[in-house]
């Protein structure tokens, strides 16, 4: 990993928050297979739309080892609500629907600053909502075996409509969540301790979160924060991996908390030695191999209980 941050230090790329927004998604997608494992073959690979609830087509590409009817996980990526896309996280959700013999529905959401609180949620939630009731038939998936999953500010998506779902009575298999975003304000020990970390360092964050987030209210609305739900009783079982130099750790294992009091099933995994991002970077560092397994294990576990 010191490796990693060494060449990425050497690389000399502008740092992202000193970059337009759409630099700033350039830049990323640019990176973003530089360390990432090959990308394996797939039986099934479609791009689709769904339409949200104000009538925009939003692209979902559908990946699958075979033609059956397989369960599905829906994933929404990574990147502060500011970055990111389809293509950047093509690799994982391969990776993830190989080794777990699963569909993946990855997700487009819109972007901010075009689009700010809460559209990228709403997104999230109109999209698992069609496929839950129409999607999954009609693509030839089983409605009756669905899960939500995402890295970073995509862990807070699924985490998010994890608790919409439970409210909504629509049942899910699985939440899996790859370091979530889950708190208002970032003030937790470890943001203090790790200010400058790699990858995500503080100015990063506070860059990203400017881009979507307009007010205080916003920022403690659960939405943006699952931390600050009123309950998670009864939400979806939770498959966790987390980074431990990662300024996002504290939050992560806050939320594992909040759910084991509330008597939710949670699988929380501490990768150790590793930054933010880690699980896109398989080709340099073996614990990103670690956690597609470990993903894809708990996907399996939970789509076959």
């Amino acid at each position: 990993m010191a490796d990693v941050v060494d060449r990425m230090r050497r690389a000399g790329h502008p740092p992202l928050q000193t970059l337009a927004p759409e630099a700033a998604r350039a830049a990323y997608e640019k990176g973003a297979g530089v360390l990432e494992v090959p990308k394996p073959a797939l039986e099934r690979v479609e791009d689709l739309r769904i339409a949200a609830r104000d009538g925009h087509a939003l692209p979902v590409r559908l990946y699958a080892p075979s033609h059956e009817k397989l369960p599905v996980l829906l994933y929404f990526h990574g990147g502060g609500f500011t970055v990111g896309s389809i293509a950047t996280h093509d690799t994982l959700c391969r990776v993830l629907s190989q080794r777990a013999g699963c569909a993946v529905l990855s997700l487009d959401y819109r972007l901010a600053p075009a689009h700010r609180f809460p559209t990228a949620h709403n997104d999230a939630w109109d999209a698992l909502a069609f496929i839950a009731a129409q999607g999954a038939d009609a693509w030839g998936l089983d409605a009756a075996r669905l899960a939500v999953g995402g890295d970073s500010a995509g862990g807070t998506l699924a985490a998010a409509c994890a608790i919409q779902a439970r409210d909504a009575q629509l049942a899910l298999a699985l939440q899996l969540l790859f370091y979530p975003g889950t708190t208002a304000h970032q003030d937790t020990e470890s943001h203090r301790q790790l200010a400058d970390a790699p990858v995500l360092p503080a100015p990063v964050i506070d860059y990203f979160f400017s881009q979507y987030i307009g007010s205080r209210a916003e920022r403690e609305d659960w939405r943006f924060a699952p931390l600050l739900a009123p309950d998670v009783d009864g939400v979806a079982p939770a498959w966790i991996c987390l980074a431990e130099v990662d300024p996002l750790i504290d939050e992560g294992i806050a939320y594992a908390d909040k759910l084991r009091m509330a008597g939710v099933p949670v699988d929380l995994e501490i990768y150790r030695g590793v930054t933010h991002e880690f699980i896109k970077m398989g080709r340099a560092i073996p614990e990103a191999l670690s956690a597609h397994a470990d993903a894809a294990r708990a996907l399996t576990q939970a789509f076959h209980a």
